[in-house]
């Protein structure tokens, strides 16, 4: 059976950029900064190398660097978690282990990408990869980008699997993931800001958020809210969150795009995004200070 922990990696978890240098190369110093900055902030875990992370360019070291450094700076204050995705199942189990190694608290998987595989095939890809380590698996189910789903009677196969314990959900079937959450113990933490509050309405487990670079104490008051019992107070601040997570998540850029270009203004380490992603214009920079201060307005 999957953990009994209801948060097995805590409640706001920031899905951190990985800073750049003005010359491109990874910031480790930066990133210890800004880990230890997101929490103070209130960030309960970090991800580090997903999507917003920018996975698909950096190396293998840099990965490792990335965890070492960033599990130093904030020790035992915060789950580190890992992505370790690939759409190959060897490399990805290769990545697993040297994630453990590097100190990583647990792993974010995500569905094997561009092959499309079928459903047994996704499901022998986690166990192999969930079986070849000894730290928790979060399952990563972004359709949208692989192209790929993690059907709802896949989830329930693979919640039996004792490492196998979350899964960051950005299917956009709220049916679908209620049915698991009903039914397993896996930690449904939303991946998409606009379901933060709907999803642990009915049992998830939290977030993993791009917008908690730059607002995690907001995205956090509205669990908060939740928790105490006031509902329309959580209501009220999901709202006031929405029009920064619209520029940041749907404006045509990517989250790492905005995230870096607002972090930047802010004078927090972000530097540079890689090729073949470009930097925000001043316009689009502009937009996000004037939606990032009416948030942080008491």
């Amino acid at each position: 059976m999957t953990s009994p922990s209801p948060h097995p990696f805590g409640r706001a978890l920031c899905a951190m950029v990985t800073p750049f240098t003005d010359d491109g190369a990874v910031d480790l110093a930066g990133a210890q900064k800004l880990a230890a900055h997101l929490v103070d902030g209130g960030c309960d875990g970090l991800v580090l190398s997903g999507t917003t992370g920018e996975s698909p360019t950096t190396t293998d070291r840099e990965k490792a660097d990335l965890i070492r450094a960033v599990a130093e700076a904030v020790g035992d204050r915060a789950a580190v978690l890992a992505g370790v995705g690939s759409p190959d199942t060897r490399h990805t189990v290769e990545l697993a282990r040297a994630a453990e190694q590097a100190g990583a608290d647990g792993l974010l998987v995500v569905t094997p990408y561009y092959s499309r595989p079928p459903q047994d095939a996704v499901e022998a890809h986690f166990r192999r990869v969930a079986d070849a380590v000894g730290v928790p698996l979060m399952l990563y189910d972004i359709p949208g980008r692989t192209g790929t789903r993690i059907e709802p009677d896949t989830m329930l196969r693979l919640a039996g699997h004792t490492r196998i314990t979350a899964v960051k959900d950005c299917a956009y079937d709220l049916l679908g993931s209620t049915k698991v959450i009903s039914r397993t113990g896996l930690a449904y933490y939303s991946g998409c800001e606009e379901l933060n509050l709907p999803l642990y309405a009915v049992g998830g487990a939290g977030f993993v958020s791009t917008v908690a670079n730059v607002a995690a104490p907001r995205l956090r008051a509205v669990l908060d809210a939740y928790d105490a019992g006031e509902t329309a107070e959580a209501a009220r601040l999901n709202q006031l969150a929405l029009p920064l997570t619209e520029l940041m998540m749907a404006s045509g850029l990517p989250g790492t795009v905005t995230a870096k270009a607002l972090l930047g203004a802010l004078g927090l380490p972000a530097g540079p995004v890689r090729e073949p992603l470009r930097p925000a214009d001043r316009e689009t920079v502009d937009g996000l200070l004037k939606a990032y201060a009416l948030l942080a307005q008491p």
